[in-house]
């Protein structure tokens, strides 16, 4: 068995897997990843100038990484190879690299070399190719799952650009499940076959952002889903459920979706309401709800929407799920139960959170905007000749550690973002950030 392969082109039968026949052949088809694919956008560029540079795609699994590696091998006419971090050597590296300039000498055609898990690469790998990465002999795509800031040797890192795939939303899921079972050609869709809404929002949600997995599920539904009088494959949520080994989490008779009872949840936090909050805790963990799932969600909203009223509500929040995940289930409803009456009962302030998003705001209308000389750091002698640092005074030195200057850039001077509140801490907070404001 080869350790590396040239790109196959998609099986016109039905014998692949569905998430494989249905894979995007041009970038239209592509579901998500507008900020990267849409007009004017990076790869969007890179594809209309048949222009090649390396470069390392991160996401989460299923987000389309080796689907786009594909498409833009295709769009801009080059030699596409498939390269196993895991399995292959140097001498395999070798062979690729020879390809490579073969197709360079010959047939003019540059060659991608794209490499899946490149978090897995060691040393040697790199070192063999490196060299024909930076002359352009090869351009690299690697896919990871892991930050490549930590995973990927610096010399690799610097000769890619990082792209960040972002998770596919539950829309972009039943988008992608929708086409699977409409597409007479490479879908279900000549099969005779239809799905309910409640199996396709339940295939959308506990695919978490993984289309592979979706598809891989709703196949698997479809194959032991039996045709009726009709001659109709009927997927319904059961069958689903089946196919993915998992449970819906039906909170009620309704089949309410569960994301309605954690906004129950979360609103009955933030209205103060502790009764309420267990109820739809309890609600949550009858149903088999990740309790990780919820103590994420307490950690959230102990920062935005307790924040500096109560600043002891992050530090049990996190406790919390630490105690759920050393103590596991089930025994793990009970420092829920603790964490969730804490958050509750606690006073409310959602102040930092606001600031946060106002200063993004100033970021986004007016860019990346110079710190004043006198805060930055001068640690060479020509930034020191330029004025980094001059004029900074150390709060140390003065009295109370406090001393009037401007830490905000000049066009910003006088702006207020956090506004603390009269509730909890926060009052303590507002009444210190006034005397400062005074002295």
């Amino acid at each position: 068995m080869e350790l590396f392969e040239k790109k196959a082109k998609t099986p016109s039968g039905k014998t692949s897997p569905l998430a494989d026949r249905i894979r995007p052949k041009n970038i239209d088809e592509v579901v998500g990843q507008e900020h990267l694919l849409g007009p004017g956008r990076f790869i969007k560029r890179l594809m209309e100038k048949k222009d090649l540079v390396s470069m390392i795609l991160w996401g989460p699994p299923g987000t389309g990484k080796t689907t786009l590696a594909n498409i833009i091998a295709g769009a801009v006419g080059a030699n596409f190879v498939s390269f196993s971090a895991v399995l292959s050597g140097v001498k395999e590296i070798r062979a690729v690299i020879d390809e490579a300039k073969d197709e360079l000498k010959f047939r003019n055609r540059r060659t991608i070399l794209f490499v899946d898990e490149i978090h897995r690469f060691n040393k040697a790998q790199q070192d063999a190719f490196l060299h024909q990465v930076e002359d352009g002999t090869i351009t690299l795509i690697g896919a990871t799952t892991e930050n490549p800031s930590f995973e990927v040797n610096a010399p690799l890192l610097s000769r890619c650009k990082v792209l960040v795939l972002e998770q596919l939303t539950e829309e972009h899921m039943k988008l992608i499940i929708k086409r699977a079972i409409e597409d007479k050609e490479r879908g279900l869709g000549s099969m005779n076959v239809s799905i309910s809404e409640d199996a396709i929002n339940f295939l959308s949600e506990y695919s978490y952002g993984d289309a592979r997995t979706a598809l891989n599920s709703l196949e698997a539904a479809f194959m032991i889903t039996r045709p009726d009088k009709e001659g109709v494959r009927k997927i319904t949520l059961e069958t689903t459920q089946e196919a993915m080994q998992k449970a819906a989490l039906l909170y009620d008779k309704t089949g309410e979706e569960h994301y309605n009872v954690i906004s129950a949840f979360i609103k009955s936090m933030r209205g103060s309401d502790p009764d309420a909050a267990l109820y739809y805790l309890a609600r949550m963990i009858d149903a088999g709800e990740d309790p990780l799932f919820i103590a994420r969600r307490m950690v959230i909203f102990a920062s935005e929407d307790i924040g500096n009223a109560d600043p002891r509500a992050i530090s049990v929040a996190i406790a919390v799920k630490d105690a759920v995940d050393f103590v596991g289930m089930p025994e793990g409803w009970i420092p829920l139960a603790q964490g969730v009456t804490y958050l509750a009962s606690a006073p409310k302030s959602n102040a930092s959170y606001l600031a946060y998003l106002e200063a993004l705001e100033d970021v986004k209308k007016k860019g990346a905007l110079p710190a004043p000389f006198h805060i930055r750091n001068a640690p060479t002698g020509l930034m020191k000749k330029l004025g980094y640092g001059k004029g900074y005074k150390y709060p140390h030195n003065y009295e109370g550690a406090k001393v009037e200057q401007d830490y905000m850039p000049d066009a910003l001077k006088g702006r207020k973002y956090y506004k603390p509140t009269d509730r909890g801490y926060d009052k303590e907070i507002k009444k210190r950030l006034e005397e400062i404001k005074k002295k």
